[in-house]
């Protein structure tokens, strides 16, 4: 299958990342530890900025920025999964194929990109990596939430601390 991926160099991209057994897992917030050690790793030698990221259980959101002139977040992608892999015990169920490659049981091969293409566009997929957590019903509050760039963003005056304190009925949040 033929995957288009939007390349930009020095262009900032929301990005989705799944691990690959979604159901009741909680690998990611169980190893945050790892996960931040393995971003910090790669951002050593493959550098980005990040505007926005929130971790849960089973998957990842972030809002991430290329420096000028790049434009592989494939690679980054990699590293970053390959390095946490590396760092958490071998308790997965892997399928032939994967043993066949080398490769751990823990994430899906593709994630989601989009190539953010204005303010507007940026804000929404701000707002929506924040608001994740309130959206998985796992707080009522996106303060609650100890995984998120949210509270970096209140201190720097982005965000009211109350911000999306705890969503009305008339608001829809889609995957």
């Amino acid at each position: 299958m033929d995957y288009r991926r939007a390349w930009c160099p020095g262009g900032t991209y929301f990005f989705t990342v799944n691990l690959l057994q979604r159901h009741n897992n909680d690998l990611l917030v169980r190893h945050v530890a790892a996960l931040r050690a393995a971003v910090a790793h790669v951002r050593a030698s493959h550098p980005f900025i990040i505007h926005g990221w929130v971790v849960l259980p089973d998957h990842l959101h972030c809002v991430i920025e290329l420096p000028h002139g790049d434009a592989d977040f494939s690679l980054r992608w990699r590293l970053i999964k390959g390095h946490f892999s590396k760092q958490i015990p071998k308790l997965e169920i892997r399928s032939t194929t994967r043993m066949q490659r080398g490769e751990r049981g823990i994430w899906q091969r593709r994630y989601w990109e989009h190539l953010i293409r204005d303010e507007t566009d940026y804000r929404s997929h701000m707002d929506y990596v924040h608001i994740n957590p309130v959206k998985h019903g796992l707080v009522q509050s996106v303060s609650d939430w100890p995984y998120s760039t949210f509270h970096r963003l209140v201190a720097r005056g982005v965000y009211p601390a109350d911000w999306a304190g705890v969503p009305s009925g008339g608001l829809s949040y889609s995957d």
